[in-house]
C-alpha cells in the first residue's frame, strides 16, 4: 500500500523538454488542469502528497519518476540519462532523505532513468535503453540485491516505439503484467499472466496501480473495460499533453 507521493508541477517552459514524438507542442494550461487532476486522484487512492515547485531549469522536471527508484528498504537517487536532467537529483536527494535512512545512488559511468524500473511483487526489472545504460542498471541489480530483492535486466534497446521500459509494461498486482506485443515474448516475462495491449492502446500500457484502485490514461475505453472486466476499479485521466513530452501516468510522481 502507497502512503505518499512526491509530484512536481509542470514548469512554464514544459514545451521545451525532451520528446522523441511529434503529436505537437503541448498546451502549458491543459498541462497544469491535467496535473491537478493527476494529484487529486492520487489523494483520492489515500495518498499524501509532497508538492514540489515547478522548476524552469528542467522543463521535463514534472516526469518525477526518472530522478530515484522507491523501496520499502531504502532508496535509489538515479543519474538520468538525458544530460539536460541531471541537475534534477539533488532536490530529490534531499526530500528523500527526509523520508529515508538509507539513500543510495547511481554513479557514473552509469546512468539510469526511473521510468525504465518496474517493480513486480517485490521483483525489480530494470530496462536497459536509450536513457538507462548497462552500468547504471547493474548498480542498481546490486543495490537490490543488497537490500534483499530480485532484480532482472531487460534490454529494450532494439525497440524504437517505447522509450522507458514502462512505456510498454506495467505490474497490475498478484502474478498479472500489462504488455505491448513487443515485450509479451520476453522470457523474462514468462512466469506471469501477461495482458497484452492492442497496437493501438499501446500509450495506454502505462497505467499505475495504487492501492485497489488503477490510473489509465483517458481515450482507451477497449483497455479500461478490459481492466474491470478483470476486476479492477479504474479512473481514466486526461494525458494528451504529458503524451506530446513522452510522459505517461508513472513519470508524474514517485509513490512510496
Amino acid at each position: 500500500m502507497f502512503r505518499r507521493a512526491i509530484v512536481r508541477t509542470p514548469a512554464a517552459n514544459f514545451a521545451a523538454g525532451l520528446t522523441s514524438v511529434d503529436f505537437g507542442k503541448p498546451d502549458y494550461d491543459r498541462a497544469l488542469e491535467q496535473h491537478a487532476a493527476y494529484c487529486r486522484a492520487l489523494e483520492n487512492c489515500g495518498l499524501t502528497l509532497t508538492h514540489l515547485a515547478a522548476d524552469e531549469r528542467y522543463p521535463d522536471s514534472t516526469f518525477v519518476e526518472d530522478t530515484a527508484v522507491l523501496t520499502e528498504r531504502g532508496a535509489v537517487v538515479t543519474r538520468p540519462g538525458a544530460e539536460s536532467r541531471l541537475g534534477e537529483i539533488e532536490e530529490i536527494r534531499g526530500v528523500l532523505r527526509e523520508h529515508y535512512s538509507r539513500v543510495f545512488a547511481i554513479e557514473a559511468p552509469g546512468t539510469l532513468d526511473g521510468g525504465d524500473v518496474c517493480e513486480a511483487g517485490g521483483k525489480f526489472f530494470i530496462g536497459v535503453s536509450q536513457r538507462t545504460n548497462a552500468f547504471g542498471a547493474a548498480q542498481l541489480a546490486a543495490i537490490m540485491s543488497a537490500l534483499g530483492y530480485d532484480a532482472t535486466l531487460i534490454d529494450i534497446r532494439g525497440l524504437s516505439n517505447i522509450l522507458h521500459l514502462k512505456s510498454g509494461l506495467a505490474y497490475l498486482s498478484g502474478n498479472r503484467m500489462l504488455v505491448i506485443d513487443e515485450l509479451k515474448r520476453l522470457k523474462q516475462l514468462s512466469d506471469y499472466e501477461l495482458i497484452d495491449v492492442d497496437s493501438a492502446d499501446a500509450y495506454a500500457a502505462n497505467c499505475l496501480p495504487v492501492n485497489e484502485r488503477v490510473l489509465v490514461a483517458a481515450g482507451f475505453p477497449k483497455l479500461e473495460a478490459r481492466l474491470q472486466k478483470l476486476g479492477y476499479e479504474t479512473i481514466a485521466l486526461e494525458m494528451s499533453e504529458f503524451q506530446k513530452m513522452d510522459g505517461g501516468l508513472s513519470c508524474l510522481s514517485l509513490r512510496f
